[in-house]
Order: C-alpha cells, then sequence, then structure tokens
C-alpha cells in the first residue's frame, strides 16, 4: 500500500517540470506581443484604389514594411464616403494587424453628416500618427470662366446671378464641403453637382457641363499644369510649392477659408500601448524621409507630422470645424 502511494506522489524532477511548462505558457502572450509584428499588416484604405489617399497610403505602407520587417498589404473598402472600410477597422481585433488610413472624411466629416453612423465617438480608434494635408484648389474652365481671380469669378457671378453650379467626387467630400462653405462666404446661388469620383466631374468641367470645383491638389494639378483648367486659389494657410504663383484663399479675401483633406494611421480601440508605439515610431520615421516628402510634394500635397495625443486632439478641432460648415449648409444623408 506504502509503494502504491509513494509511486502516485509527484516528485522532485516531476513538479519542475510541470513549473517550466506553466511559466513558458504564461510568457507566450507577452512574448507575442513584444514580438509584434510577426506577420503581414493590413492597412485599410477606405476609399477606391487611385485617389490621392490611395496613392499615399500606398507610398506608407512600402515604407512601413521595411521598418517592420512584415508586408503592409493595402486593402481598397470603399462605400459611404469611407465609413465602410472605417468600420470595417473598429470592429477589427486590437491585435495592430488590421490598421486604418483615415482622412478627414472618416474622422471628422462623417460623424456629423451621417444620422445612422455607427461610429458617433471619435474614441471609437487608437491613434497612432498625422502624416499628410492635401487641400483643394479652387479650378475653373477658363473657356467657359474667363477670369484669373477669385474677385474677379465672384464678381461675374453676381451679375450672371443663378445657375452657377460646381461639381464634387461626392457628397460630404472635403471638396463638396468646400464648395458649400464658399456659398456660405460669397451669398452665391450654387448648385451642388455630385459625381461618381474626381475623374468624372473634372471631365465634365473641362467640357462646360459645371462651373467650377474645389477639387483635391492631387487629380487637379495635371490639367492646372497642362493649362486645360485655370487655378484661382488653394485653400491651405500657406501656398503650395506645387502651385507657387497660385495665392491663398485667405490671400483673396476669405481669412477664414482653410480647408484640406488629411490621412493618418488609426488602429482599434483597445490596441496594446507597445504596439502603438512602435507603429507611430515607424510611421512616422518613414514619412518625415526626404523620399516621402519629395513624393507627397509632387502630388501638390504637405507632409503633417503628428504624433498619437496631437493627432487626436487635432481630429477633435476638424470634427468641429466640419460639423459647423455640415450644419450652415445643411446638409444630411441617410
Amino acid at each position: 500500500m506504502t509503494r502504491s502511494l509513494l509511486s502516485k506522489t509527484p516528485t522532485r524532477k516531476h513538479f519542475l517540470a510541470t513549473l517550466a511548462l506553466l511559466a513558458a505558457g504564461l510568457a507566450a502572450p507577452a512574448f507575442a506581443q513584444g514580438d509584434y509584428p510577426n506577420k503581414p499588416v493590413k492597412l485599410v484604405v477606405p476609399f477606391a484604389p487611385g485617389g490621392n489617399t490611395d496613392l499615399i497610403a500606398r507610398m506608407l505602407a512600402q515604407g512601413l514594411a521595411e521598418q517592420l520587417g512584415q508586408p503592409v498589404i493595402v486593402e481598397n473598402l470603399a462605400g459611404a464616403n469611407g465609413s465602410i472600410g472605417a468600420s470595417r477597422v473598429a470592429g477589427a481585433p486590437n491585435d495592430g494587424y488590421t490598421l486604418l488610413f483615415g482622412t478627414a472624411g472618416t474622422q471628422a466629416i462623417n460623424q456629423s453628416l451621417y444620422r445612422n453612423l455607427g461610429e458617433k465617438n471619435l474614441a471609437d480608434y487608437e491613434y497612432v500618427a498625422l502624416v499628410t494635408s492635401i487641400p483643394n484648389v479652387l479650378v475653373v474652365n477658363e473657356g467657359r470662366t474667363p477670369v484669373r481671380t477669385v474677385a474677379e469669378f465672384v464678381a461675374a457671378e453676381r451679375k450672371r446671378g443663378a445657375g452657377l453650379s460646381y461639381g464634387s467626387p461626392g457628397t460630404g467630400s472635403t471638396v463638396h464641403l468646400s464648395g458649400e462653405l464658399f456659398k456660405t462666404a460669397t451669398k452665391l446661388d450654387l448648385l451642388h453637382v455630385p459625381y461618381k469620383g474626381s475623374a468624372p466631374a473634372l471631365t465634365d468641367l473641362m467640357g462646360g457641363q459645371i462651373d467650377f470645383i474645389f477639387e483635391n491638389v492631387t487629380p487637379a494639378l495635371p490639367f492646372v499644369q497642362s493649362g486645360k483648367l485655370r487655378a484661382l486659389a488653394v485653400t491651405s494657410a500657406e501656398r503650395l510649392p506645387a502651385l507657387p504663383n497660385v495665392p491663398t484663399m485667405k490671400e483673396s479675401g476669405y481669412p477664414d477659408f482653410v480647408t484640406a483633406t488629411w490621412n493618418g494611421v488609426l488602429a482599434p480601440k483597445g490596441t496594446a500601448p507597445s504596439i502603438l508605439k512602435r507603429l507611430q515610431d515607424a510611421t512616422l520615421k518613414v514619412a518625415g524621409s526626404a523620399d516621402f516628402k519629395t513624393r507627397v510634394t509632387a502630388l501638390g500635397g504637405e507632409v503633417r507630422l503628428m504624433e498619437a495625443a496631437a493627432f487626436r486632439d487635432f481630429t477633435r478641432n476638424e470634427y468641429q470645424h466640419w460639423g459647423a460648415i455640415i450644419k450652415n449648409a445643411g446638409v444630411t444623408v441617410q
């Protein structure tokens, strides 16, 4: 009987082996997090391929892959001014492997624009870093509207009266809302004509079907540089290197007219601080490089770097800014 009981009693060797197994199990999650990333990272672009957000995301992803030592795959999930892709990221696992390349639309406009938007709270995400700002440019077809300044444009349209139309790549875009801000500032009678993207809107502007667009600089720049469209003003706070002879709206007599879309990296709420720090450092290093700045400038954009805390505060201010424009314009989407 004694021998039988002793044979079932754990020995010191068995006890130490059990402790080692337990320790290994407890250490596994910490090791996995500390080893981040150990598989490909997905960067969701909530718009179709080919736009400025998509182009800049792919430039950033290339650099992030080098910094993180893992592939960074860009996935386009378009729809509802970016809300579909943003919602997908908000509901993704908070392990750092699904990120959002957010914009003014997804983080500061849609919350006021859409009545039934799920992500109403700016705290639905962790903020990693802001990287770029893409202002708009007021462009006209000189054959249809032979003016060279904003003042001439407004004066000509006052004489013309009703019927002035402007295009946009879609309701709720910064392009559309810049037009609404212009309408409020000038008291002109303007008709908004939404398109499915910038390309058809610019095509109709060149064809004389609409009068003007406050287009993002990136898609409008080639047409301005080729002389097919005339740029009257940019909506940035300062003149752009890509259009050094084009004044700002502030210089043109509208001191509060500063609008732009922007791009930043976000993660699902609850992502570990250590992962967020790794992503922030890598993002800022890539976006701060001379090569990245050169490529963004060529697109008509500006590199604008902000760490997580500043990016979060900036987004809150942008939410108030665009919310006021939307309220004044009376724009809502079901």
